[in-house]
Order: C-alpha cells, then sequence, then structure tokens
C-alpha cells in the first residue's frame, strides 16, 4: 500500500468567528474552540505512521499540528508556499461586498478563469504555481512506490480545495461548493502515472456529488 498526502485545514481562529478575511502569516491565532479541535485531530490521526508532518507558515496551522506532533511523535517542517490565497486589498474585511469579491474570484478559477485576479491579491496562477510545488516535493521526498507512510499538510480550506481540483481532476463544482469545515481533510493517493486520486474529501468518498453548501460563500471560514 502506498501512503496518502493528507491535505487538513486548520482549527477555528478568531478571525473566522468574526467573518474576517484573515490571510495574511502570521495571521490570527485558534480559539479555545479551535484547540479542542486540534486535539481531537491529534487523536484521530494517532495510529497513523507519518513519513513527514508539515505546516504552512500561518501561525494557525502552526498551533493545529501541535497536538498532532504529539500524537504521532512526528517533527513538524514548516514549509512556505501552503499559505491561504492571498486576499490583497480584502485582507481584514468582514463585510458582505468584500466577501462577494473574494467569492467571485474564488468561483471563476474553478471555472478555469485561473488568470482572475483578487484586488492587490493572488491569481488562481500565483496561488496554485507557489502551493503545488510544495506538494511535489512532498511526494518526491516521502511518497515514493512501497511506503505506508503518509504526509500530513495542515494547510487553508480555500487554497486546498483548489488544489485538489488541480491536482486530481475530481468535479470543479465539486470542490468549488464543498466546503471545508475546520480541521476537515482532504485525503489523496498518489497514483502509478504520477497523477493523484482523491480517495476522501471530510467525510465524503468516491463518487462526489455536487451539492449546495451554506457555508461554501463565506470565505472567512474557508481560510
Amino acid at each position: 500500500m502506498t501512503g496518502r498526502l493528507i491535505l487538513v485545514r486548520h482549527g477555528q481562529t478568531v478571525a473566522n468567528v468574526a467573518h474576517q478575511l484573515d490571510t495574511l502569516p502570521p495571521g490570527a491565532p485558534l480559539t479555545e474552540e479551535g484547540e479542542r479541535q486540534a486535539e481531537v485531530l491529534g487523536l484521530g490521526l494517532a495510529d497513523r505512521s507519518l513519513a513527514a508532518l508539515v505546516s504552512s507558515t500561518a501561525l494557525r496551522a502552526r498551533q493545529t499540528a501541535n497536538p498532532v506532533s504529539r500524537t504521532t511523535d512526528s517533527g513538524i517542517e514548516i514549509v512556505d508556499g501552503l499559505y491561504e490565497i492571498q486576499a490583497g486589498d480584502l485582507e481584514g474585511r468582514s463585510d458582505e461586498e468584500a466577501h462577494r469579491q473574494f467569492v467571485e474570484v474564488y468561483t471563476q478559477w474553478h471555472r478555469g478563469n485561473l488568470a482572475e485576479r483578487l484586488p492587490g491579491g493572488e491569481s488562481g496562477h500565483d496561488a496554485l504555481g507557489r502551493y503545488l510545488p510544495q506538494l511535489d516535493e512532498l511526494r518526491a521526498g516521502y511518497l515514493q512506490e512501497g511506503t505506508d507512510q503518509d504526509v500530513v499538510v495542515v494547510s487553508h480550506g480555500a487554497i486546498i480545495r483548489l488544489a485538489v481540483a488541480a491536482m486530481s481532476g475530481i468535479d470543479r463544482a465539486f470542490a468549488d461548493s464543498r466546503y471545508l469545515a475546520n480541521t476537515e481533510a482532504v485525503t489523496l493517493a498518489p497514483t502509478a502515472d504520477g497523477g493523484w486520486e482523491c480517495v476522501q474529501w471530510g467525510e465524503d468518498r468516491p463518487p462526489f456529488t455536487v451539492r449546495v453548501d451554506a457555508n461554501a460563500d463565506d470565505p472567512s471560514r474557508a481560510n
């Protein structure tokens, strides 16, 4: 059996609660609920053998990775490039217009229009261009054929959804609409041709079906 790549969204933050767009590292810390979620995550991963435990540079991701480090006896690798989609001029805002602009551009990316850019922030090409190479390096370093150890990456909801759609070929409409709750994960299996198969998204397993998610249009709950 080949090891898996497990992309985990961080725990709840004070910015999530305030519905603020919080994308620029180091960003907001976890709430008490976020810390509890991280502890539960650590317990849930305790029986996995990890080749690597990786975190984005954001404080919330590092704090979420800490309990996993304890339960799996793994060091944490802090990797640049795995942070959230950069909101640019929308950073720190919690108003409806900022949310609308973020979601509008993000949805365009899932429709294949990766050149669209957030005002003062990233395009889809920018985001994938600095995120996917980091996953390629982790694959080359830890997920070669024959290993049964997993790689856990604690990262951010919106960029995980965008990256998994680009990596695995799942329905982009599903990735656009299927919000990741705090500490939910997407699990990917390496394929023999160098690609990836999405084998689990939260509690969902293939075939993945597009559904209406009331939280999908709230970017502050995704980053």
